[in-house]
């Protein structure tokens, strides 16, 4: 799959790279870009959740009358989850909501998704940006020469990219990311995928290097 290389105008360079269709031009599949996501979104919750039960809340223990000769119901204390203030019947309890998925899942997950990006004409290959400090002003005027100014977009940066991440950051619905920290749920949620001729490289040279 040949992609143009664009520079920070938007234009042309006259460079192409080659994307492998190994990884860019698969059949997706769907269930394990689903998995994935789910790994990704379980992992994010605190699991903190916590209610209190009859033994835990406040409250005398004595039992609120006698057992019988009353005419109503039998009754223990007023910590009892049928009464108001009484503790919680199978209510939620901290846990761990992450859960395991195998490495081969999810590589297969990140190249559905990225097959999916490349079938949708959703990936734009920028020529490497050197900045000697963040500017987040530089690379809003990229975005608008790109023409994706207001979609989300998730930019891919090489290794050595700490000054565009610090960029890049504060622009609202766009994501940055190295290439090694890259995840499915990120491609899935971007409608454009913007990646650095350098890591664009990182791809066809593994490709090239399995295939040796």
């Amino acid at each position: 799959m040949q992609v143009d290389v664009l520079n920070i105008q938007g234009q042309k360079t006259g460079r192409t790279i080659e994307l492998p269709e190994e990884i860019f031009g698969i059949e997706p599949n769907d269930h394990v870009i689903y998995l994935s996501v789910k790994q990704f979104l379980a992992a994010q919750r605190q699991g903190t959740h916590k209610v209190k039960t009859r033994m835990e809340v406040k409250g005398a223990s004595r039992k609120l009358h006698r057992q019988k000769g009353t005419g109503g119901s039998r009754k223990g204390n007023i910590r009892n989850p049928l009464y108001k203030g009484g503790g919680t019947i199978f209510g939620p309890k901290p846990r761990d909501y992450s859960f395991k998925l195998n490495r081969k899942v999810k590589d297969l997950a990140k190249m559905s998704a990225l097959a999916y990006k490349a079938k949708e004409s959703a990936i734009v290959v920028l020529e490497d940006i050197k900045l000697d400090a963040p500017k987040t002003k530089t690379f809003t005027g990229v975005l608008k020469a790109l023409n994706i100014t207001g979609k989300k977009a998730l930019y891919i940066l090489p290794e050595d990219g700490e000054n565009l991440y610090l960029s890049v950051r504060n622009i609202p619905a766009v994501n940055a990311t190295l290439l090694s920290d890259m995840n499915t749920y990120d491609i899935v949620n971007a409608q454009v995928l913007v990646l650095s001729e350098s890591a664009a490289k990182v791809f066809t040279e593994a490709e090239v290097e399995e295939n040796a």
